[in-house]
């Protein structure tokens, strides 16, 4: 039996103008949504960075304290070229991120604090595709997430977010997770393929300690924007599992 073509994705609404992307190192947002970033701002939408980490345990040779400030540096440049201005580093421990009450309610404090309609993460399943094993910092902090933008609209939950004067916001529409297994949706990235590619080669201490295919920022985002772009019928795109909280 010959295999059935993937189901096409449906296009993702555009009827938002703000958002906060909450992920667990730099660089997870530039292998693969950041193309949608720059598409995005360059409507006029505000979206700010909320970084889990500071990706510190993410160069082999290079000391932790010192990888932090180059990461934080890379990240903070990689997020001005798709038009994002503001980003946020947790402080929590790269590669043994917990999920638990103190990540959620950080995380539910950055939503408070930014009031977005829109939260952006990566993917919190436990694959990719159903073949290659995500790693744990990804899934802890997609979880977390979730449940944190929930958090944020229920004034009895940490109770000490209202108390330093962050109110509930339960604007959240829905949670989009990139490059989830489960994504049904995704967004035409093609005139704004060159700035994802940009954006990721911002990350040049990182790609140089990476080493491998990850570490070709074009050839590694033109098979996987090809890949969506072929399911909505465009021809670059970035996936997303849409979480409806509304």
């Amino acid at each position: 039996m010959a295999d059935q073509a993937p189901t096409p994705y449906e296009p993702l609404g555009e009827d938002w103008r703000t958002a906060l992307a909450v992920v667990a190192h730099p660089d997870d947002m530039e292998y693969g949504a950041a193309a949608a970033v720059a598409r995005w701002t360059s409507q006029g939408k505000r979206i700010v960075y909320v970084m889990a980490t500071s990706g510190e345990a993410g160069i082999d040779g290079m000391d932790p304290e010192t990888c932090r400030r180059v990461r934080e540096e890379e990240q903070i440049a990689s997020a001005a070229v798709v038009g994002v201005d503001t980003v946020e580093f947790l402080g929590h421990p790269d590669g043994v991120v917990e999920y638990g009450l103190p990540l959620r309610r950080d995380i539910a404090r950055a939503v408070r604090r930014h009031r977005p309609e829109i939260v952006i993460t990566t993917n919190f399943r436990e694959t990719y595709g159903g073949r290659w094993p995500n790693q744990a910092d990804h899934i802890a902090v997609g979880r977390a997430t979730l449940d944190a933008v929930r958090d944020a609209g229920n004034r009895w939950v940490f109770r000490e977010l209202t108390e330093e004067g962050h109110e509930p916001w339960d604007g959240v529409r829905a949670v989009w997770a990139a490059g989830s297994p489960d994504a049904a949706h995704a967004v035409d990235t093609t005139d704004f393929f060159d700035t994802g590619v940009a954006s990721l080669k911002a990350h040049r201490a990182y790609l140089d300690g990476l080493g491998g295919d990850m570490a070709d920022a074009a050839g590694f985002l033109d098979t996987f924007g090809r890949m969506s772009g072929e399911r909505l019928g465009t021809r670059y795109a970035s996936s997303f599992e849409v979480v409806p909280l509304r």
